[in-house]
């Protein structure tokens, strides 16, 4: 396991990627066919509006996570190919700021608009995260790389429990208004966020994502990791409790500062993490444990063109080709809400196979 790579990954981002790529949808549709349009499983296939935690809050934090997961393979490989310190910080550089620039075009760079356009992404805040977290992974031993993550957890949540924004002085420190990250965001980048008050993906959150991308590569060296009698099995329960214990923490921590996606809070950092663990405890357990890769394969296709689908859906009529493919199978349904589910079906397969094509033709979008 050293050197190697971990097999269940490419499924984990997989499965992540799918529930943007319809799956949510598919959810909602069939719990309002069976007569709970707002029952607990449909509002799980959709974000919080400020403060909790749901499902659908854990799948920009998991990709992350995974991102994480698989630097000190990576670092480990490309040592061992000889590559330097020096070589190997400009690929991180470059990735991170690749993924920048694929954010800014996600959000409209090429209308030429400059003066409105949205300046942070999903893929700004992971590339940045990731490529800040693998520089302190790189350059300081384990011990500071532990401090590093609770100073960033500590510090993001002192800031933004004991600073309220000056514009809103007598709102809540964590409210959309009181808070800081978000007077920051609404002061020095307006006409440029995702509303005039904040912006989810804003500059200051992308501090406590750091944490979630260190939290991803412990787990990493955890699973690279060989001793005597530390076995897959072993593993995979550590990683389990591990899980456990941030969820806990997460819980316990959100009395004294909210759970939220949002701002990313540091206890949201830690309740996303609780996922992200048990999720790659579970995959790493049937995919690298148990061996069952066939059953994987559905995933892997997804998790191999991540970024290629997450990009596609934004410049791709996949609704098109649904309709053009999937309109005869759902007129054969009597009700709207079952047609309904019939187009949800269909767009995920419309989406799941073109990735496959591109699999099929060993086509692969890398950053």
């Amino acid at each position: 396991m050293k050197e190697g790579r971990l097999k269940s990954l490419d499924a984990l981002r997989g499965f992540d990627m799918l529930f943007i790529c319809g799956l949510s949808g598919l959810i909602v549709k069939i719990c309002t066919l069976c007569g709970s349009p707002t029952g607990w499983l449909a509002t799980q296939m959709k974000h919080v509006s400020w403060d909790g935690f749901a499902h659908h809050d854990t799948i920009f934090p998991l990709f992350l996570f995974i991102a994480g997961v698989t630097f000190p393979f990576s670092l480990a490989k490309q040592r061992a190919d000889g590559r330097s310190s020096c070589a190997i910080w400009l690929k991180t550089l470059r990735r991170g700021l690749v993924l920048v620039l694929l954010g800014l075009i996600y959000n409209g760079l090429l209308k030429f608009d400059f003066a409105h356009v949205r300046i942070f992404s999903v893929l700004g805040r992971i590339g940045l995260a990731w490529m800040l977290a693998s520089w302190i992974w790189m350059f300081f031993g384990m011990r500071m790389r532990i401090a590093w993550t609770v100073a960033i957890l500590l510090g993001a949540g002192v800031l933004s429990a004991c600073f309220v924004a000056p514009d809103f002085p007598d709102a809540s420190p964590f409210s959309m208004k009181g808070n800081i990250a978000c007077w920051i965001d609404r002061t020095c980048f307006p006409n440029h966020t995702y509303s005039k008050l904040y912006d989810p993906e804003g500059f200051l959150g992308t501090v406590p994502a750091i944490a979630t991308a260190m939290l991803g590569m412990f787990a990493g060296a955890f699973i690279r990791w060989e001793r005597e009698g530390l076995t897959g099995n072993r593993k995979v329960l550590c990683l389990f409790g591990a899980a456990v214990a941030l969820g806990v923490a997460a819980f316990a921590g959100g009395y004294v500062l909210p759970i939220n996606k949002a701002l990313w809070s540091s206890t949201f950092v830690l309740a996303a993490g609780s996922y992200s663990v048990a999720m790659l405890a579970l995959f790493y357990w049937l995919g690298d444990v148990m061996g069952w890769h066939r059953g994987m394969f559905f995933f892997e296709v997804v998790g191999l063109n991540s970024i290629t689908i997450y990009m596609g859906q934004r410049i791709i009529d996949f609704d098109r080709a649904n309709k053009f493919l999937f309109s005869g199978v759902a007129s054969l349904f009597s009700t709207k809400e079952a047609t309904a589910v019939a187009f949800a079906v269909g767009y995920v397969a419309v989406v799941w196979l073109f990735l496959y094509f591109l699999h099929r033709n060993k086509v692969y979008l890398k950053v």
